[in-house]
């Protein structure tokens, strides 16, 4: 098993010791994007729309570079700080996965980096 690092030039960073996106066999692991602006390195977005916006705005990037799209995606994990947000978050997501959407687990959890309100990951095939 070869395992091969995805980088992307007009991504943000990790903001930790961890690959943003990791292929292997034929598939793309991301790790959860956050809402942060490549180039300065910030959080972006005030509410969770605008958040769940540049997150999946990023993992595009994150896919694109790896040669593989939203379309492919199989599944995603969705992290919130608040589920009383669902409904706001879900209304961008589905923009985004409108035809065959993945399998989708979502959880409230306590906190996120950076003080975020909302990180999601997904496994897509190449």
């Amino acid at each position: 098993m070869a395992k091969k690092v995805i980088a992307a030039d007009n991504g943000p960073k990790a903001v930790g010791p961890y690959s943003n996106a990791i292929e292997v066999d034929g598939f793309v692991f991301t790790s959860g994007m956050l809402p942060i602006e490549a180039v300065t390195g910030q959080v972006v977005g005030g509410d969770i729309k605008s958040q769940t916006e540049k997150v999946l705005e990023n993992l595009q990037i994150f896919l694109k570079s790896a040669g593989t799209d939203v379309s492919k995606v199989v599944k995603t994990t969705v992290f919130m700080t608040n589920l009383s947000d669902f409904a706001n978050m879900n209304e961008v997501y589905a923009k985004v996965f409108c035809d065959t959407p993945p399998a989708r687990t979502t959880v409230q959890v306590v906190g996120l980096p950076k003080g975020v309100m909302v990180e999601i990951e997904a496994i897509a095939k190449k």
